[in-house]
Order: structure tokens, then sequence, then C-alpha cells
């Protein structure tokens, strides 16, 4: 449904906000958080697919996390440049743009089937996860000045709770589509034509999910299109991709998109090593389809603790309560490698609750006070998302190296203690612009 302009709500110039020149466009939110739930979303997806080609291409654990680096590579390539084209179209146009990437790269899913070849679902991977970067561009700074300056951080924590019920819904309803029909005829056991064949049907599975999604989005960038003019009055500082990276001259911008690239990193690293952290005999000594049913558990913390966290925030200074997760992190992770049974495992998977404020606060924090620049910003930190592709194959080689999970864990750790000093940082650095 289209929204229309009323009294209340309208964006024209003359009705900005005057707190922060923010916009007083409340009913936009909803929409701004349905995009969160869409991205969230369509990224979890990858947990699924990954087993499902690991399979069907006979894969090592590394090739398959291949799928993880085609995606999150689009962060580092697309952030900058995404940024850009949003500050010249505008936020609406933008989120059509990123939508329509996105339904590009569920329909690439089609000829990949088709050629059977590994390189193409990647390519597809990465023209779909180009669109998730161009609609986070938008969704960030967005949801951010719908609303007053003061309770920025509350509204961007409550949008992340969205992105975190995509991550849940979205592998429940994929898992069964896709994982729930694995054939009983095993890809290393065919050769030559059979083995292409094989490929293809197996495939389709992955196909019809991705078309199906490809026509939600379309049918969701179709709305947005019909409310690109929703929002007057919107500015951005137009300044060269030099004079954006300027932005990290600002030490706490810099602060802040430096510990987003460490937090993203120490979250996917945890999330990773669960299944096999469980199944070790000090821990649960369960099976790894046994140990990947408490992953659930792990997202599902930062999908409460963003609710509760949006409420938090409205009462303590965001600083305050994001060195507080984060420490409470650290002793988590302590706790967890020093004890033994459920309590290491449920030490481990509360890590989850304390990272749920942390990227909207984060992020919020760092942006304050950028203004016009905030595309600029939102870029940046979406390229500073790339920490997810490499900070955990650090943390594995740690492991492999120390030949033991629990002390792999020290590099999250670290992570969480830089994270710990900006908030910190930000809670005594007041911005006063």
């Amino acid at each position: 449904m289209a929204l229309m302009p009323n009294a209340s709500t309208s964006t024209d110039p003359a009705t900005i906000a005057e707190e922060g020149g923010n916009i007083n466009a409340p009913e936009l939110r909803l929409f701004v958080m349905g995009l969160f739930f869409i991205f969230g979303g369509i990224t979890s997806l990858n947990d699924v697919i990954i087993p499902k080609l690991k399979e069907l291409f006979t894969l090592s654990y590394m090739q398959a996390m291949f799928v993880q680096t085609a995606f999150f590579a689009a962060y580092a390539i697309i952030g900058l440049p995404g940024a850009a084209l949003v500050k010249r179209i505008g936020y609406m146009r933008g989120a059509v743009v990123g939508l329509l990437t996105m339904t590009a790269g569920c329909l690439l899913f089609i000829p990949a089937s088709k050629s059977a070849v590994y390189l193409v679902f990647l390519a597809a991977l990465f023209v779909l996860a180009s669109g998730v970067v161009m609609v986070q561009i938008v969704t960030n700074p967005l949801i951010s000045l719908l609303g007053p300056a003061r309770t920025a951080s509350s509204r961007l924590t409550f949008a992340q709770g969205f992105n975190s019920l995509g991550t849940v819904i979205f592998p429940l309803v994929g898992g069964a589509l896709i994982l729930g029909g694995l054939a009983k005829v095993k890809a290393e056991d065919l050769t030559g034509d059979a083995l292409d064949l094989y490929r293809m049907a197996e495939t389709q599975t992955v196909v019809h999910t991705y078309i199906g999604l490809a026509i939600a989005l379309a049918i969701v960038a179709l709305v947005v299109w019909f409310n690109r003019n929703r929002i007057k009055g919107e500015r951005h500082a137009h300044t060269s991709f030099v004079e954006g990276l300027s932005l990290l001259k600002r030490p706490r911008f810099a602060f802040g998109a430096a510990c987003i690239y460490l937090y993203v990193g120490a979250e996917v690293s945890i999330g990773s090593l669960i299944v096999n952290y469980f199944q070790q005999q000090s821990v649960l000594g369960v099976t790894a389809a046994q140990a990947a049913t408490y992953i659930p558990y792990y997202w599902g913390g930062a999908l409460i603790g963003r609710f509760i966290g949006a409420a938090v925030l409205q009462k303590f200074s965001p600083g305050k309560v994001l060195a507080f997760n984060a420490t409470t992190a650290i002793v988590l992770i302590l706790l967890s490698a020093n004890t033994a049974g459920h309590l290491a495992a449920d030490s481990l998977l509360l890590i989850g609750l304390m990272n749920s404020i942390m990227f909207p606060t984060i992020f919020s924090l760092a942006c304050e006070g950028l203004g016009d620049k905030a595309a600029d910003g939102s870029g940046i930190i979406n390229v500073a998302i790339v920490g997810g592709a490499i900070i955990p194959p650090l943390t594995g080689k740690f492991a492999d190296v120390s030949h033991s999970l629990q002390l792999a864990l020290a590099l999250p750790a670290v992570c969480y203690a830089v994270i710990v000093a900006f908030g910190v940082y930000a809670a005594r650095h007041k911005v006063t612009a």
C-alpha cells in the first residue's frame, strides 16, 4: 500500500523535526524495519546453502566457506560506490536499486543451476550481496533520521531486532525447502554427465527458493518506487570519494568503524565455532547434527536482546550500555573456556544476547554528528562489515595452531575488549554539534 503524506507526517522541508534536523515521518519506520527483516533473512540463508553446495560440488570446508567470502566481499567493493549512488539519487531510489539488484542476484541462480558450476553460484551470491549492501546503506542512516536524534540508538536497535527475526525465520523456511529433500545419492559417487545432471536436479530446490524471493523483492521494489518521492528535503553532502574517506580522520568515526569490523568478525567467529565446540567431550560431546540445534539459541539471543535493548537504550547512555555488553561478552568467553559441560555451552550461547545491541549502537555512536555526510559514513561502515570474512579464518588458524577451540576464543575476546574501549570513549566524549 502506498504511503500517503498527511498533515502529521509530511516530510516537506518545512516540517522536518527541529531536533537534529531529523525527518518527521513515523509511518516510514515500519517500511524500513521490513527492509531490515528482508536483508537479514537473505544473509542468513548462506548457512543453509553452504552444506547443500558442499555436498553437490564435493567441496572442502574451506572451499564451501567461499560462499561467505563471495557474500562479504560485496561490502568491501560496493560500500563506498553504493554510498555515492545513494547521495546522488536519494534514499528511496537507492532502496529500489538495492532491491532490484537483489532480485537479479536471486534470478542468477537459474543459470548457475543449469551450468552446474560452483563459481557461477558464487557470482550470483556476490550480485545478491551487492543489493543487500545497497539496502543497508539506505536503512541504517534512514532509521536514525526517522525520529529524534537522542533516541537514534534505541530506534536502530529496535530495527535490528527485525533483522534478527529474519535470521531466525528465513533459515527455518529455507532449510526445509533446500535441505529437507537431500537425495540418497551422493555427488562423490558420480562422474561425468551423471554428476552434472545430478547437480542440476538437486540445485533446483535452491533455484525455486530464490525465485520465490525474487518475486517478493520485485513487489517490494515496486512499492518503494511508487513512494520514491515520499521523503522531501533530503540532504546529502556531495563529497568526492577521497572526501568521503576523510571521515576516517575523525577519531570517533574511525574508532567506531574499526569496532564494526571487529564486532562482525567476533560474532561470526563464535557462531561458526558452535558446532565443533559443542562436539568436544569436555563440553557436550554431542553429534554435529545435535550441536547444530543449539545455533538458533545464539541468534535468538540477539533477537530478544535487541528488543530489550531498544528500551534500555532510551534510559541509559548508549556508550555505557555498549561497554557493559562487551565486557560481559568477555566474561562469558572466559567462563566458557575455563569450564565444562552445559555451563561452558550455555555461557557461549549467551554471548549472542550480549551481541544484540552492539552493531546498531556502534553505528549510531560512530555516525553521531555526521549530518549530511551520513551516507558517506554508512558506506564506510558497510565496508567495515568485511571483518566477517577475515577474522573467522584467523580464529580458525589460531585453533589449528593451538589445537584448542577454547584458546581460539581469545581472538574474539580481544575484539570485544576494543569495543569496551569505544563504549567508554563515546560515553565520555559527547557530540555537541
